[in-house]
């Protein structure tokens, strides 16, 4: 074993893969509520339906026409380990399946007998697991539903930290499989570590692309044997690899970094956008995590969807990061998981806001938290939010995949903060449907021409302009839609020149040149400075 006491620093291209149950980490898998009815409802019948039949998902996972669909991308002869990991979660999680099972009992108990009168006999015959943890409650229109006490739930059995683990390994540009379908098993050369998310040895791990460790304190904070220990020593390097304008000395600037992610930065400040960052710094056509400045005093999310809160990213920047900035939920609505909750479990500081809130930056920046219109299949999610950035005498306006579907919107944002120099917006405007993310928290089926009309779909070309308009801005940029190639595991998109979304991207662009806005479809790199 070499020196322990060298100083050492995380390489470059060293990444984690957040696991639970081995299934790759996002939102809906590690809030309680939503882990419990996506381990009954997706991931369980998932691993019986490939052990039923490994070929037909090894087929699929190598068909183009069927990328993003739920099929296990692992080879054959590892079909024992799968049989294993069902066994696993059939006999570990019992509580969280039960607990998944009581939440369709309940709703289908409402569906029977809550018909306007008072609810309060309903309770004694809720399942024992729910007891103390949920309530019942009709809306305006008499219509009743159960919502969830989510803070209670992070303390009770329905969530449980063992559950978690994490991989370590150097990105070697191959694609990983799709996130929502294929278990993590362990493979060669990746290091495996029982450890929670909030384990105190990450911040120290990822602190080490800037100031260093040695092996023998990551050996002690991770408890790791020889044979980890190598592969540890396998991800650090004797210099770090961070680009030296990673900082700026004047004036404000953007930096793109690939799907809906942006860094703004004046000599004061710096926000990032949505992190999802890559980490193989080989390619030149890139920002990576080697760009980001050492110091980040917020980083903005969007939204709950697994390409815009990335764990995998949001893990490696939690050391160096001040605050989280988050949309507050509708509490206790089971398609609504709080993104608040979710992260301080894993021990980020966070601060919530609503539409309007302000959070003051150093040199006299600021974010104020604006609204987010659809693109969550017209169900009822508040915690989104788009976001004006005003910093070194610019207004930048941080879109996401919020839509145009009412441009007076857009109006009320003007009106209230002022014409945006700068709009960052998203057109994926022909998105997954309802079930492709949502089939796991549905207590009553859906038929799939109901789903199918129930769009994950950002800004149409029409849609863009309306916005454009509206908020007064001169300069519109359109996120890449999951068109990095580094970004398959998770996006899982394929575009030609004549899909739908491209062409309305075209049209848009179109409007923006008749209309004397400077326009710009993004891909992978770009920088504004002023």
């Amino acid at each position: 074993m070499p020196d322990s006491s060298e100083r050492l620093f995380l390489r470059s291209n060293a990444i984690i893969e957040p696991l639970v149950d081995r299934f790759y980490a996002w939102m809906h898998i590690v809030a309680p509520a939503q882990a419990a009815m996506n381990l009954a409802n997706v991931q369980v019948p998932l691993l019986e339906s490939y052990l039923h039949s490994p070929q037909v998902h090894i087929a699929a996972s190598t068909n183009p026409a069927l990328r993003g669909g739920y099929f296990v991308n692992v080879e054959e002869s590892r079909a024992t380990e799968i049989g294993d990991l069902l066994d696993t979660i059939k006999r570990d999680r019992a509580d969280m399946l039960t607990f998944a099972a009581a939440i369709q009992d309940a709703d289908e108990l409402l569906r029977q007998n809550a018909t306007g009168f008072d609810l309060t006999p309903l309770y004694p015959k809720l399942h024992p697991s729910l007891h103390g943890l949920v309530e019942l409650a009709y809306d305006t229109s008499n219509q009743a539903s159960l919502h969830v006490m989510e803070p209670l739930l992070y303390h009770s059995p329905a969530f449980d930290r063992r559950r978690q683990s994490v991989q370590l390994s150097l990105e070697d540009g191959v694609e990983r499989p799709f996130i929502l379908s294929t278990p993590r098993l362990p493979m060669p050369g990746v290091l495996e570590l029982p450890i929670a998310f909030d384990h105190p040895g990450l911040d120290e791990l990822f602190r080490a692309r800037i100031e260093g460790t040695t092996l023998s304190r990551l050996r002690e904070l991770f408890d790791l044997d020889d044979a980890q220990a190598a592969l540890m020593r396998g991800l650090l390097d004797t210099r770090p690899s961070l680009s030296p304008d990673r900082h700026i000395e004047g004036g404000g600037r953007i930096r793109y970094y690939g799907h809906a992610c942006l860094v703004l930065q004046t000599p004061e400040a710096a926000v990032v956008a949505d992190p999802f960052i890559s980490a193989d710094n080989r390619h030149g056509d890139r920002y990576t995590l080697d760009d980001l400045p050492d110091r980040i005093d917020l980083v903005l999310i969007t939204h709950g969807h697994q390409d815009h809160i990335v764990l995998e990213t949001l893990l490696q920047l939690r050391s160096r990061t001040g605050a989280v900035v988050v949309p507050r939920s509708s509490r206790g609505n089971l398609c609504d998981p709080s993104i608040g909750l979710y992260l301080r479990s894993m021990g980020f500081t966070v601060i919530e806001v609503d539409d309007f809130d302000e959070i003051p930056l150093p040199g006299g920046a600021k974010v104020v938290a604006t609204p987010f219109l659809g693109e969550h299949s017209d169900l009822d999610i508040r915690a989104k939010s788009t976001y004006l950035v005003q910093l070194a005498g610019k207004s930048v306006f941080i879109g996401a995949d919020s839509s145009g579907i009412a441009p007076p919107l857009y109006r009320y944002i003007r009106s209230h903060l002022g014409e945006v120099d700068i709009a960052f917006l998203g057109m994926e405007c022909d998105g997954a449907p309802l079930t492709w993310l949502y089939q796991g928290l549905l207590t009553r089926p859906v038929t799939k021409k109901m789903s199918d009309s129930r769009k994950l779909s950002g800004s149409n070309a029409e849609q863009a302009a309306a916005i454009m308009t509206e908020l007064g801005s001169r300069e519109a940029y359109v996120y890449a839609m999951g068109e990095e190639s580094w970004q398959g595991h998770v996006m899982a998109t394929t575009y030609t020149p004549d899909t739908y979304q491209i062409k309305q991207i075209e049209e848009f662009m179109t409007w923006c040149k008749e209309h004397d806005v400077a326009a710009e479809h993004l891909l992978n790199i770009r920088e504004w400075t002023w």
